[in-house]
């Protein structure tokens, strides 16, 4: 693949993963239109441009995650704590029980967790769908007006004030469904999640963070289910520094796009963006009875 190309693909990523545009249905389309085809190294380039959209989250999110990471490490200590005093009691009485979900991170981590749940069902159960559609412009097209009325709902909706706190585990349910119904090529993974969100009631920006902090395990489920079926040497040396580039271009765009949602969010600005996919909808739908 030519370097040039590679930072196209690797800048659409980086800002249509984080936008509520999808990234899936744009490369989709755009590797159409450019007559990209890395064959045996498909494979890998989608790997990098995922680990490069999470270099984007780590860098935008580095505190609250870290904060995150020791919070579920106290999870697991209090859970284990709990379990030895379990059998303790068994034997003298007396000892109270550690409490687990004692702060807003902790109650954070095991949001996210209930979340991965429902969308590695999902994302398993349509995983034959999105291979199908992967080749069909005509899909992201229809798919992308999908996401126009998801960002239409988030525009009229109004603002809740749920900190993770107030926030049920049954929200974290719906979420993580609409996080594994955006597998599908035009559905957008932000719009979809953030308007599950705040039809939740989930406050604005807290919506936003969610919706990104939550696409950690899932993405990382991804590439691991991903590089399964890769074979190392099938590479060309050439394609292997244009999946760099495009994974450094992904991982940088992928900062700046967050940090503009999470200004945007202050403002109902989705119907914008609805307009846009609505237009990418219609060219796509042209293109594969036209082109």
């Amino acid at each position: 693949m030519p370097v040039w190309k590679a930072v196209i693909l690797g800048l659409v990523q980086g800002l249509a993963e984080f936008l509520p545009v999808s990234s899936s249905g744009h490369l989709v389309i755009i590797q159409k239109v450019l007559g990209t085809n890395l064959g045996n190294g498909g494979l890998f380039f989608d790997v990098m441009l995922h680990l490069g959209t999470l270099a984007a989250i780590f860098i935008a999110f580095h505190k609250d995650i870290a904060k995150l990471i020791t919070e579920g490490v106290h999870i697991l200590t209090d859970i284990f704590a709990n379990i030895c005093i379990f059998f303790t009691r068994i034997f003298k009485s007396g000892r109270t029980y550690r409490h687990i979900i004692k702060s807003s991170y902790r109650k954070f981590v095991m949001l996210v967790i209930v979340s991965t749940i429902p969308t590695g069902i999902i994302g398993i159960l349509l995983s034959d769908a999105v291979e199908a559609a992967s080749g069909m412009i005509i899909v992201p097209g229809i798919c992308f007006f999908i996401t126009a009325v998801f960002l239409v709902i988030a525009d009229v909706a109004d603002a809740g004030q749920k900190k993770p706190k107030e926030v049920s585990y049954a929200s974290a349910v719906i979420t993580g469904a609409a996080q594994g119904l955006s597998v599908m090529p035009g559905i957008s993974r932000s719009g979809t999640t953030i308007t599950a969100c705040i039809l939740c009631g989930f406050d604005k920006k807290f919506a936003v963070k969610y919706s990104f902090i939550m696409s950690i395990p899932a993405v990382l489920g991804a590439v691991v289910l991903e590089l399964k079926d890769f074979t190392p040497g099938i590479i060309a040396k050439e394609d292997i520094t244009s999946c760099i580039i495009a994974a450094i271009v992904a991982a940088i765009a992928g900062y700046f796009s967050i940090c503009f949602m999470m200004a945007l969010v202050r403002g109902k600005k989705y119907k914008y963006f609805a307009i846009y996919c609505i237009i990418a909808g219609g060219i796509a739908t042209g293109y594969n009875f036209l082109g």
